[in-house]
């Protein structure tokens, strides 16, 4: 019978793919992959030969129909992004859906999501935490950040390297400067990160040093006792000014 296996793929270091991955893996009639030079690196590197067929954020909408066709004229097909858990903010969710809707049955394998390491190693509440994928680019960007302002939960979402500095500044002016957060960056690659502190902490620390790799971006949830909000409202038009800012005030 026909299935669809989602296989999560190592987030940096290729040694963390699990023993159960690679064998499913080898067992596969096809891979259907985010990045097929990138999936086509990480068999090689384990000597699996395997079909691969293109399967990512600009075809997924297209390309769904005939991917269940594919699935069902094979035994064992399986999903992979270019590193963690299929689906989780990558291509995934409407293949899923659509297999169910067809009858054909789905697995996930446990493995590498980057949410959770990063979770771990911020010092921040485990026991409860939302995740948020990736903030809004323009619509609704300061309404969600808003919301996150008064939730109590840890926070979780991923950013980019060049939108996390203008993201700090938002999150310092609609959040609270004196909220604490990490940004923890290429985890489980040579350069992993994880540097914690307020956000007008971290907006002085990456105007300085520009951030680099995949970014997660954890936030300490709101106490009870917590002031979202300095008394004093620094310039948060852009990282810039707002490091002027800080720093007028250092010095005053």
């Amino acid at each position: 019978m026909s299935r669809l296996v989602l296989v999560p793929t190592p987030l940096g270091n290729l040694g963390d793919i699990t023993l159960r991955a690679l064998e499913v893996l080898k067992q596969a009639n096809l891979v259907l992959a985010e990045d097929t030079r990138t999936t086509g690196k990480l068999l090689s590197h384990y000597s699996i030969s395997v079909r691969l067929k293109a399967f990512h954020l600009h075809n997924e909408h297209k390309f769904l129909e005939p991917a269940i066709s594919l699935i069902k004229s094979h035994e064992l097909v399986v999903l992979v992004s270019d590193a963690g858990t299929p689906g989780i903010s990558d291509p995934g969710f409407l293949l899923v859906r659509a297999c169910k809707q067809n009858g054909i049955p789905v697995e996930c394998l446990p493995g590498a999501a980057a949410l959770i390491p990063a979770l771990v190693i911020s010092g921040f509440p485990t026991d409860r935490f939302c995740f948020e994928g990736f903030l809004p680019h323009k619509k609704g960007r300061q309404t969600k950040l808003k919301q996150i302002a008064e939730e109590s939960r840890t926070i979780i979402f991923y950013e980019s390297p060049h939108r996390l500095l203008k993201t700090l500044a938002q999150c310092a002016e609609f959040i609270g400067p004196k909220r604490e957060a990490a940004v923890v960056r290429e985890i489980s690659k040579i350069h992993e990160e994880c540097v914690n502190g307020t956000f007008e902490e971290l907006v002085l620390h990456f105007t300085k040093t520009a951030p680099r790799g995949e970014i997660v971006l954890v936030i300490k949830g709101l106490d009870n006792d917590q002031d979202a909000n300095s008394d004093e409202e620094p310039d948060f038009s852009d990282a810039e000014s707002f490091s002027r800012g800080l720093t007028k005030r250092k010095k005053a």
